[in-house]
């Protein structure tokens, strides 16, 4: 389980303090939920010590925990919900849906056209399967390039998330170094050759030396979902070694479909994988995923085609793949993501709350850094105290380890505590995503709620101004 905010709880701090009196109704069930859920929880994210809050509605931008409290939400559906939450047209979808069915056993039309949607949004979208999430995607997409190519080894790279299956796992959240977590098999974690993404060269370099490649899955964010952003040109030049070495590049967009740009990031940065990963925004902010990518590694789930090429299909059950609730929410949401220019909408507030956010701790004098991509935004709490000016902050700069350390700690709790006392609910990175519904409003609560909380650090001797 993840410590990233280990300790914030267990300290007499006044935040956490007034934290504890907003929350009863959330520590109650917390109660409840450790006699029954590890942790309480049924998603790591979501761990925050003393307890994290425990949600009764949402609407648009903003959510009302069990206590009544009023959020300016961040967390966003883990990154799922561009719309906001409850967006009347797929709310609609998905009431008219449940009348009709909820699960067919068979094939309907709403599952043509969230294909055909897919194909007519993502560049490298010739065919697409869908999945229920998007660690299932991750695994066929995998499965499909080795496949493809005969191969069985994976290039990945250090800190880059793509979902909790087996082969993925080493070096995601832990283990950067490639040893196995437990649970997985080292043979299998050996299967991975585990690269550092500063620095696209060795990358290149490996990738010309080695014929036992079978694919290079990376997130075109950076490691996850932009924490510890790529160099300028790492996709391009990955796209042209892969290309002309006969590797699969698969580019994972899960966060980054449909929100970098209403065809992911590969129509933000022109540049095309043979194949993608997707969830999240994909299925409407409802369960699923996808695969999607060039028709002749797609065949190779196909019936005809392997017959006709002689090939072993693979296999690809699952009971809940494309499921009609979800289809008639992706449907709608992604017509509208087409139609009306939700992904620049959401990127262009994100933009502005970064800016404000910035502003606050110039004028305040914190020592930290915010940056992001598209419509995200993270906050560097500089938990070493290094001399940083938050008007020149670069996150580039900074490097891996110092990045993904300032997510762990007591002070990242107490951050969130801080923030989701003056309204605002963060992720753990800290940072979130912006939805096509946040606005002028939700920039004024965040920015006044993030100059509160760290003035209330400084009183604690949390934080040191500059």
């Amino acid at each position: 389980m993840s410590t990233q905010n280990a300790g914030a709880g267990k300290t007499n701090s006044a935040i956490v303090t007034d934290y504890r009196a907003r929350t009863g109704g959330s520590a109650a069930l917390f109660e409840r939920a450790r006699k029954v859920l590890p942790s309480g929880i049924t998603h790591d994210a979501r761990y925050l010590e003393p307890y994290s809050i425990h949600v009764a509605r949402a609407s648009g931008a903003r959510k009302w925990d069990v206590d009544g409290n009023e959020y300016v939400d961040y967390f966003g559906g883990h990154g799922a919900l561009l719309l906001g939450h409850s967006h009347p047209a797929v709310a609609e979808a998905v009431k008219r849906q449940m009348d009709l069915g909820t699960h067919y056993g068979s094939s309907h039309e709403l599952e043509v056209r969230w294909a055909e949607l897919v194909c007519e949004l993502v560049p490298s979208a010739e065919k697409v399967r869908f999945t229920a999430s998007g660690t299932e995607a991750s695994h066929m997409a995998i499965r499909l390039a080795r496949a493809h190519t005969g191969k069985e080894r994976i290039v990945r790279f250090v800190g880059h998330f793509h979902g909790w299956h087996d082969t993925v796992a080493a070096g995601a959240v832990s283990h950067y170094d490639g040893t196995t977590t437990p649970g997985v098999p080292q043979s299998v974690a050996d299967l991975t050759v585990l690269m550092p993404a500063d620095d696209v060269a060795p990358v290149v370099k490996l990738l010309e030396e080695r014929d036992d490649i079978a694919a290079v899955m990376f997130e075109p964010s950076g490691a996850s979902w932009g924490q510890v952003p790529l160099p300028p040109g790492f996709a391009q030049a990955i796209r042209e070694v892969t290309a002309r070495r006969g590797v699969v590049m698969l580019m994972d967009e899960v966060i980054t479909g449909f929100r970098w740009s209403s065809g992911g990031a590969q129509k933000a940065l022109g540049v095309t994988p043979d194949l993608c990963i997707l969830a999240k925004i994909v299925a409407g902010g409802l369960p699923g995923g996808a695969v999607a990518g060039k028709r002749e590694i797609l065949d190779r789930i196909d019936h005809a085609a392997t017959v006709a090429k002689n090939q072993e299909k693979i296999a690809h059950p699952g009971t809940y793949n494309a499921n009609p609730l979800s289809a008639a929410a992706a449907v709608t949401a992604l017509s509208m993501v087409r139609d009306e220019d939700l992904a620049e909408k959401a990127n262009k507030t994100a933009a502005e709350l970064r800016a404000a956010l910035r502003q606050v701790l110039v004028e305040e004098s914190v020592p930290w850094g915010i940056y992001g991509q598209s419509s995200t935004f993270l906050i560097y709490p500089n938990p070493a105290g290094e001399a940083l000016d938050p008007a020149t902050f670069d996150p580039l700069k900074m490097g891996f380890a110092k990045l993904k350390g300032a997510r762990s700690g007591p002070l990242t709790g107490k951050i969130r505590m801080g923030l989701m006392t003056h309204g605002v609910d963060v992720m753990g990175a800290p940072g979130g995503f912006v939805s096509a519904t946040h606005g002028g409003a939700e920039i004024e609560k965040t920015v006044h709620a993030l100059r509160q909380t760290v003035r209330a650090l400084k009183a604690e001797r949390e934080v040191k101004a500059a």
